[in-house]
């Protein structure tokens, strides 16, 4: 039987807890109704597709909005933010850090809701990069992303983020009455570097034209780090 290398002094991370979190395009905040409610509804009305994927929405009226964001705000796992367009200022989806275990240092990102203004753009990706970069700057080992083996968009951007596709959980949860498959993407510790890297390749302005288009895409810049990561990471 073989082992592992063992690891060298690691100590387990702290849980989240930072209130704010700002990028060059996305700006993250700890989630409180009081300050978010009104935006996010606003930007959420354009289409109720965007709560397809999830366990709740679409919410019908700005008060029963409020009152779910009120009973998410204090809870530490999950721990959502709020994502803002640092152009705008204004509040237009949200995240969350989730199945926290700081003793195996593995942590997950999940109960993404984005407003049809926010998917698909620099902001929405920078904040997604945001949290995966706080993770392992804390000292996480583990960085997951889960979703409905179904959901293609969000197979594809956990891919596009450099997160390894790790197989399919059948059966694993019944959501709105229908049964859902759920498909499992992480990256690790041994990673993050060239992850790093990447992200800020592809965030840097240069890497856009006039009109905002990308010139290199996300994924084969990730897709180089995966492609030349060290086999002993597994």
């Amino acid at each position: 039987m073989t082992h592992s290398a063992p690891l060298a002094a690691w100590t387990p991370p702290p849980l989240p807890g930072p209130d704010r979190i700002e990028g060059r395009y996305a700006v993250l905040e700890r989630l409180s109704a009081e300050r978010h409610a009104a935006d996010l509804f606003e930007a959420n009305r354009a289409d109720d597709a965007m709560w397809d994927w999830l366990p709740y929405g679409p919410f019908g009226s700005q008060a029963v909005y409020h009152r779910w964001l009120a009973e998410q705000e204090t809870r530490q796992d999950p721990f959502f933010y709020a994502i803002a367009d640092r152009a705008t200022g204004r509040w237009q989806g949200v995240q969350s850090l989730l199945r926290i275990d700081a003793a195996q240092g593995v942590i997950e990102l999940g109960h993404v809701a984005l407003s049809p203004a926010l998917q698909r753009s620099r902001v929405a990706t920078e904040a997604f990069t945001l949290l995966i970069g706080w993770a392992f700057e804390a000292g996480y080992r583990r960085f997951e992303w889960k979703c409905n083996a179904r959901n293609l968009p969000s197979r594809a951007a956990a891919q596009r983020l450099g997160l390894s596709y790790e197989g399919i959980f059948r059966q694993a949860a019944i959501v709105k009455g229908h049964n859902r498959d759920t498909a499992w993407f992480a990256a690790i510790d041994g990673e993050w570097p060239g992850l790093q890297a990447a992200y800020a390749a592809w965030l840097d302005p240069s890497n856009f034209d006039a009109e905002g288009r990308q010139i290199d895409r996300l994924g084969n810049l990730t897709g180089l780090v995966l492609a030349n990561r060290d086999p002993a990471l597994g």
